[in-house]
């Protein structure tokens, strides 16, 4: 993305957010992306870490080798992604919620979250998790359910799309098993320092 397009924001992009119940249905969402040629620099990709290994919160890999031995010690699912996003991936701890893993452009906005306040309300106020979301487009009634359903081991993946775009996408992560597909108006990570 060129610098002057990331300082102007365009109304017209979308957050398409899908959820998963289970890891085979987004793992097959993931792929028909990559098969119909979604830019997988769009795509983010969140669900429930697992503590396990000498490494379980992923902390500080000497070498993306390393890093990659790493990811997929949480499964093929996760090592595929890492490489598939270019390794833009992390393991969050988030208050609330336990160990995310998340992949995509979604690991800057969390860790951006972070280093920022919240103008938010109630209880989805708590995490990097609801601050990233909301920013990003997601509205304020729909953050709890989303931070439960990652709590209770489901897959949220999330697209940024330009307008015309997005009933394509809804309907074929609808098709392959996503319990909810929602689209908002994106509004985008520089917003995330304000």
């Amino acid at each position: 993305m060129n610098e002057q397009h990331s300082s102007v924001r365009n109304t017209t992009e979308r957050l398409l957010v899908a959820l998963f119940d289970r890891q085979p249905e987004a793992e097959r969402s993931v792929q028909l992306l990559v098969e119909r040629d979604f830019p997988m620099d769009m795509l983010s990709v969140l669900g429930k870490g697992e503590s396990g290994g000498d490494d379980p919160l992923g902390l500080s890999y000497s070498s993306p080798g390393d890093r990659m031995k790493g990811w997929g010690k949480m499964g093929a699912f996760w090592g595929g992604l890492w490489g598939l996003l270019t390794g833009a991936a992390g393991l969050f701890v988030i208050p609330g919620i336990g160990p995310v893993l998340a992949a995509g452009p979604v690991v800057e906005a969390i860790a951006a979250a972070g280093l920022g306040g919240s103008a938010m309300a109630g209880a989805a106020a708590a995490s990097q998790f609801t601050v990233a979301m909301h920013r990003s487009g997601v509205p304020e009634e729909k953050l709890e359910m989303l931070q439960d359903a990652i709590e209770q081991g489901h897959y949220l993946l999330m697209l940024r799309l330009d307008e015309e775009e997005a009933g394509k996408w809804q309907t074929l992560l609808a098709d392959n098993g996503a319990r909810m597909v929602d689209v908002y108006v994106y509004h985008g990570l520089a917003d995330l320092a304000r």
